[in-house]
């Protein structure tokens, strides 16, 4: 990878356009009845006409065979790598809500789950609750005293929760509570340094006491936390490469992720149609757009292979809103693999595709993890993805001059 510091200066502030759609959990895997992907499934006429315009590529989120969190993708693809930056999505949480944190809090991600009687997780999601009945069990949750530790209980979407904890000597370097999958009991949160050890037992007492003010509250009567985070420090993305960005994201993280490395966060509706339209009112006034589409990876973690199809059929129904807007480049990729045939985040390959008046086009067929095997870019590293963009936009001046 081209070192942050190289790009810096080689940065050139130019008129030129970037838009960067991210369809989370774009990547999948092949249906076991029909042999075919969900984007090999899905009719997608202008996505697919795009890839005869275009070049592209496979690209690995972190690395081969790893399964990255959504924070970890997003970061790469802009630039940052997600080894060096890794930040807890506590901390994302708290910038997508506005949360200001301090230097003595510790930002926790946590979601509402469904644990029967002898600890065993069985709904990670608690049935996706509806967001105001959220807000009605945080309201319980903010009853529980940890001695010592203010807590602040804050309602994210859904099923999720930001939880901040404010006291002297609270580490981040904690296991989770989650066990990421269902069946398996609610874990102990507990220190991977000794200098963490309080910090477990602040997390752990109130993850009881949860326990105990859901009581009855089925399906979401207990809580799992994971990414666990202070307060980060990165560069800032406008620094870095001279650009004036926008982030168009309807939830809290993906704003979060963008507000942490110095974007706008532009107010906007929870429709695909409605996010794109956003780009197109305010077009003028940046020159890079950060365009996120939740809902397939949702579908993907349901297992829902139908659903995502049809959101990525709704995502190429609205892409006439952005082409006509004719930026100097154009991408569409996602941020890690959703397959709905495991529920899960994976380690697949995402594709990827640029567009742009500078690019000798692969003339691909369509837009699909097959399809794209067979584009210039190969499979690469998705932290390279940045400097693609910033060269095909002409704003990177030249190396060694």
């Amino acid at each position: 990878m081209i070192p942050l510091e190289v790009l810096q200066n080689l940065a050139e502030k130019t008129p030129s356009k970037i838009i960067l759609m991210i369809i989370d959990g774009l990547g999948g895997m092949p249906n076991p009845e029909t042999g075919l992907t969900e984007l090999e499934t899905a009719n997608l006429p202008n996505l697919d006409a795009m890839a005869g315009r275009s070049i592209a590529g496979l690209s690995d989120p972190v690395g081969p065979g790893i399964s990255p969190g959504s924070g970890a993708g997003h970061l790469a693809l802009f630039g940052y790598d997600p080894i060096k930056y890794d930040i807890g999505r506590g901390a994302l949480s708290a910038f997508g809500l506005d949360f200001h944190l301090e230097a003595n809090d510790l930002a926790v991600r946590a979601n509402f789950a469904t644990i029967d009687d002898n600890g065993i997780v069985t709904d990670r999601r608690a049935g996706r609750i509806p967001t105001e009945y959220n807000r009605e069990l945080a309201e319980l949750l903010r009853q529980i005293k940890i001695p010592g530790v203010e807590v602040f209980v804050v309602t994210e979407s859904g099923h999720r929760l930001l939880l901040v904890f404010r006291s002297d000597n609270l580490s981040d370097e904690l296991t989770s509570t989650d066990p990421l999958i269902v069946n398996q009991p609610i874990r102990e949160a507990e220190p991977v340094v000794p200098a963490a050890a309080h910090a477990a037992e602040v997390i752990n007492a109130f993850s009881g006491e949860a326990r105990r003010v859901l009581s009855g509250k089925h399906p979401a009567n207990g809580i799992l936390m994971r990414g666990f985070a202070k307060r980060p420090n990165i560069p800032s993305f406008q620094t870095l490469y001279k650009l004036t960005p926008a982030a168009v994201a309807a939830y809290p993280m993906y704003r979060g992720v963008a507000r942490l490395i110095g974007m706008e966060a532009l107010p906007t509706g929870n429709s695909i149609a409605a996010e794109f339209q956003v780009v197109a009112d305010n077009f003028e006034r940046f020159d890079f757009f950060f365009v996120h589409v939740k809902y397939g990876d949702t579908a993907g973690e349901d297992g829902d292979f139908s659903r995502k199809v049809r959101v990525l059929e709704e995502v190429d129904e609205n892409m006439p809103t952005l082409l006509n807007l004719k930026p100097d480049v154009f991408v569409v990729t996602g941020d890690h693999s959703t397959p709905a045939v495991l529920k899960n985040h994976s380690w697949h390959p995402v594709p990827f595709m640029l567009q742009s008046p500078l690019c000798i086009p692969d003339k691909l067929p369509s837009f699909d993890e097959r399809a794209v095997r067979g584009g210039s870019l190969f499979r690469f590293p998705a932290k390279e993805g940045m400097s693609l963009m910033l060269g095909y936009a002409q704003k990177l001046g030249r190396f060694g001059a």
